[in-house]
């Protein structure tokens, strides 16, 4: 694909940029609790700031009922991401009331060289999810705001990995009608998959955590054949632990899985690790009893919430030795104290571990932030769980193959 470096030696200075930018970032009312996706995509909008563009950036947070629209709901409205980038980028980033309407053609129309520019959440506007047709009417008239006039021709650029696996009008469609480019970000994330999809340094480790089987199941069977050791945690681990004949009391279990789960077991043996013992708590809260047993004596009714101490201790054994390790899924729900420190451990082991890492967005990358360790201890930490799950799986991103046909 090229790149935003090629887009700058073709020269920015007072040509309209469309950037389509994953902001979909955690909150908390309005405060923002993980501002790592705005954080990583500066290095793409600074090098196009600098070089003097004029920047209207694409981007959506959650996904909001039509019926919200563009109202000041904390879970559809962009406001205080245009605030946080604004701070970090110590310039004012306007932010219009509307994807397509009057205020974006006001925000695009005002937009100076080196100025930035947001709009509304794109997927406030339903076509942005719709039909083929849909799609790309939406893609026409967000091309509309950027062309026309006697400027010199506008430029699409995707840095938003965390969409690229999606068919979308800001991700697909608008590729298709304004010369496309990657940014650093979408360059990096493919860069390092492409590692740990082609040839990558063994011993070859991965971490799976997350709720469920079915969500994994995919990246599972395309991985195990592949890699030397694959860990499983999380409350996808219940099912694993179900097949083996344990009773895993009132964990999270999905029954239609177990005999697929065994299968793997049965095939696997050697490369699938499970967890020896667990934290288990008398109901889903923040101030149950909690006890850490082994998987084999959990108690009637009680629900394993997170991976317990000898676990974490055994799970840091087999990443001692990787070359390389890839991790996606947290190991308990970290969000609750009581739960937390299988999850804090695991990220504790993985950044001491001499290998290159991988950390796969997500929940993931949040936990690492919570637990507050220096992300400079990870190879890399990637903003798309969902798009680097996918491209592990051997599936063709719909984002990035349009880059390369273009």
């Amino acid at each position: 694909m090229k790149t935003v470096d090629d887009l700058l030696a073709e020269g920015v200075q007072d040509r309209f940029v469309l950037l389509r930018a994953d902001f979909n970032v955690p909150l908390d009312g309005y405060t923002i609790t993980d501002d790592g996706r705005i954080r990583a995509a500066l290095p793409t909008i600074t090098k196009l700031v600098g070089g003097g563009a004029k920047l209207l950036i694409l981007a959506h947070l959650g996904r909001p009922k039509e019926t919200e629209q563009f109202g000041r709901d904390p879970k559809a409205t962009l406001s205080p991401v245009a605030a946080r980038l604004g701070q970090l980028l110590d310039q004012r980033v306007s932010l219009a009331e509307d994807v397509v309407g009057q205020s974006a053609h006001s925000i695009a129309g005002a937009l100076l060289p080196g100025g930035v520019g947001l709009l509304a959440n794109v997927r406030c506007d339903a076509r942005e999810t719709g039909t083929p047709a849909e799609r790309d009417a939406l893609a026409t008239e967000l091309v509309d705001l950027v062309t026309g006039g006697d400027g010199p021709p506008a430029a699409f650029v995707s840095d938003g990995f965390g969409v690229v696996h999606r068919e979308q009008a800001s991700v697909v469609e608008i590729a298709r009608k304004l010369p496309a480019y990657g940014g650093d970000l979408v360059a990096r994330e493919t860069e390092v998959l492409r590692r740990l999809t082609g040839d990558p340094a063994r011993p070859y480790v991965v971490i799976l955590g997350g709720s469920k089987v079915s969500d994994k199941l995919a990246v599972l069977t395309n991985l195990l054949p592949k890699v030397d050791t694959l860990l499983v945690g999380g409350a996808m681990c219940f099912t694993f632990l179900a097949a083996q004949g344990h009773d895993v009391g009132g964990s999270k279990l999905e029954s239609d899985q177990v005999e697929t789960c065994r299968d793997l077991l049965g095939k696997y043996a050697d490369t699938l690790v499970l967890p020896t013992d667990v934290v288990v708590a008398s109901e889903f809260s923040a101030d149950a009893e909690t006890r850490t047993v082994s998987v084999g004596e959990i108690p009637e009714g009680w629900m394993g919430l997170d991976v317990g101490p000898e676990t974490v201790s055994l799970f840091a054994s087999k990443l001692g030795d990787a070359a390389t390790v890839f991790w996606n899924g947290p190991m308990g729900v970290f969000e609750l104290a009581p739960f937390a420190a299988g999850t804090t451990g695991v990220a504790e082991a993985v950044a001491d571990s001499p290998a290159f890492s991988v950390i796969g967005g997500g929940d993931s990358a949040s936990a690492i932030r919570a637990a507050g360790l220096d992300e400079e201890r990870f190879g890399h930490i990637s903003t798309g769980g969902g798009a680097s799950l996918e491209f592990l799986e051997g599936k063709e991103l719909p984002g990035i193959a349009v880059l390369e046909e273009a």
